[in-house]
């Protein structure tokens, strides 16, 4: 059901420091701002977000996948994957260890994790980073014959989203729902170390997490994290979004012929990125928020969708 990732949607104490740090360091560029419509909000499940600001960024390649920043005070009790939820955003780059040194010199992304190969893929290159907001990315060079899930490799500097990590408590109930409700392919779990769960929860260099991936597209996959023991819900403001990582807004062909377990359900958005189409709100097994609109916006009434 899902064809690509949209938009992830970020919570930042102070809208104007992580725009200029994305600006920046990244060279995300602001395609649309403005302050969050109560109907919006209301849509988010989130009146409290109603008149705040927002951006919405894009990486420098061009590609539609965006990065929308929404002003929102601090959640007391979250920190970056001690959670349930989406815990972090990994981002196409063309070469981390420029960046790295880029990072070096003053920028608000503090590396937790230097570049070094993948130890499952040696051709892939990646390194970790906490943002402005205490947001966790991944900046990650596949090679230019792509890897084996995505085919497309950074087309700038610092290029898009293609994959976004989902970390929860029983990797069987996050397949099942993507699976069975969502309708995607998923892989059989397997054990990986992830260095900096393992560091955020101290734990033996050698600890395996169990990992499974879903297929979105050759542009970008989900990646499920089985967390440990201690991690906990994700806590919210009341009427608020989710702190951190808030929500992930994927792309489907079509609604039509799907019973879905809606928080609310879709309707017509016009701002950017929906530009006409439906969105509908869905939570998942993980606590994760899942925004899903419609590829291509729905036909005026009395127009002839086909031609005669």
């Amino acid at each position: 059901m899902l064809t690509a990732i949209l938009a992830v949607t970020l919570a930042v104490p102070d809208l104007d420091a992580a725009l200029q740090a994305y600006e920046r360091w990244l060279g995300y560029q602001v395609v649309a701002r403005g302050t969050i419509p109560p109907e919006l909000a209301t849509a988010w499940n989130s009146p409290a977000t109603s008149g705040r600001r927002y951006v919405l960024m894009q990486p420098a390649s061009g590609w539609r996948t965006y990065l929308r920043l929404v002003e929102s005070p601090p959640t007391p009790g979250y920190a970056a994957m001690r959670t349930h939820g989406w815990n972090a955003n990994e981002i196409l780059v063309q070469d981390p260890d420029a960046l790295a040194a880029q990072f070096a010199t003053g920028a608000p992304f503090r590396v937790i994790g230097p570049p070094r190969a993948l130890e499952s893929s040696p051709t892939v290159r990646a390194m970790q980073a906490i943002g402005p907001a205490g947001e966790l990315n991944y900046f990650t060079r596949i090679p230019p014959a792509g890897g084996v899930f995505i085919k497309t490799p950074a087309q700038s500097f610092v290029d898009r989203t293609f994959i976004v990590v989902l970390g929860g408590p029983v990797m069987e109930s996050m397949q099942a729902f993507y699976r069975d409700t969502l309708g995607m392919s998923v892989t059989p779990p397997f054990n990986s170390t992830v260095d900096v769960l393992q560091q955020a929860y101290g734990l033996p260099a050698d600890t395996q997490t169990r990992l499974g991936i879903v297929r979105v597209s050759d542009s970008s996959i989900l990646e499920l994290d089985e967390y440990p023991a201690a991690a906990t819900p994700r806590p919210r403001r009341e009427g608020d979004l989710p702190p951190g990582i808030s929500m992930v807004s994927f792309e489907v062909a079509s609604f039509e012929g799907r019973q879905l377990p809606w928080i609310t359900p879709p309707a017509i958005r016009t701002e950017a990125p929906y530009d006409g189409r439906r969105a509908g709100l869905l939570q998942g097994a993980a606590g994760e928020w899942i925004e899903l609109v419609e590829a291509v916006a729905p036909a005026p009434q009395g127009v002839a969708t086909t031609d005669r």
